[in-house]
């Protein structure tokens, strides 16, 4: 569930423009003042003086800056206090069968275990967060309705009937992409796409590594390597019992139910640190 404060900041911010335009086009030298030497003379030395002052004392809107980001501090630690671990972090944190790997400052989390002869790797990334546009999935959903002629686009329940919250203007979660690696020592791996979205576990592709580095490729020269191999069909082109047979292979391994519900509320509880954190290393720079 995309928290308040998040919302919030992905709200787009108004420019000021207008001001330093002002300040601009006063400060433009006329054509008079151009024609007289001595006056060129008098703006040089006081170009010159303000180097030097410049030099000795930071500008004023560095001040500026750094209270700001004071405030905004202050206001992220406070909610923060008020603030509980969410539940579904909290009980997939003690209860969940993987080995959680957080490094702060780094957007992609992964998480670890071994099933049998397996090494399984699951990852997600905040960058999903940052990404997502709850406007253009309301968009879509009324354009959609306007194609429908059993749906009336003037009442808003009737946009989405599973979904009563979308007519109650409740947050609604967001699809948080999860990357899955199932890796069989001397046997390849299984590299799976999924989405993490309203507590389900959508797998989009399925790909199949006889060397299983190559599930694990990230740099240009080993994608480059992968681009012309064939790792299987279009998921959804499967039959369906396949697919079927597939979630259940996921569910057995721990990418289940609460694991959908675990990724996007996790995502939301990192990207606050992380926004924190930068608001500390950028005012840190600012005042050093």
């Amino acid at each position: 569930m995309l928290s308040l404060r998040t919302l919030t900041r992905s709200a787009p911010r108004v420019a000021r423009g207008l001001t330093n335009t002002a300040i601009k086009t006063a400060t433009r030298p006329s054509l008079l003042q151009a024609a007289f030497p001595a006056s060129r003379l008098q703006c040089a030395s006081a170009f010159s003086t303000s180097s030097i002052r410049a030099k000795s004392a930071a500008p004023e809107s560095d001040a500026e800056l750094v209270e700001k980001l004071a405030s905004e501090i202050q206001m992220e630690e406070e909610m923060k206090e008020h603030e509980e671990l969410p539940t579904s972090v909290k009980d997939y944190m003690e209860n969940g069968p993987f080995e959680i790997l957080d490094t702060p400052g780094q957007e992609e989390v992964v998480l670890t275990r071994s099933f049998g002869d397996e090494k399984i790797r699951v990852s997600f990334s905040i960058a999903d967060l940052n990404a997502y546009d709850p406007d253009a999935d309301e968009f879509q959903d009324r354009a959609m309705s306007d194609e429908d002629p059993n749906i009336d686009p003037a009442d808003p329940s009737e946009l989405d009937p599973e979904n009563p919250s979308d007519a109650e203007g409740e947050s609604q979660g967001f699809p948080a992409r999860v990357n899955i690696i199932v890796e069989k020592k001397g046997k390849g791996a299984l590299a799976i796409e999924t989405v993490a979205e309203d507590g389900m576990i959508v797998i989009d592709n399925v790909y199949y590594y006889a060397d299983a580095a190559h599930a694990y490729a990230k740099t240009t020269e080993a994608v480059h390597q992968r681009q012309d191999m064939y790792v299987g069909p279009p998921y959804g082109n499967l039959d369906e019992d396949l697919q079927v047979l597939m979630e259940r292979y996921l569910d057995e391994r721990g990418i289940n139910q609460a694991l959908a519900i675990f990724v996007p509320d996790y995502i939301d509880m990192k990207e606050q640190k992380e926004y924190l954190r930068w608001l500390k290393n950028v005012k840190g720079f600012v005042e050093a």
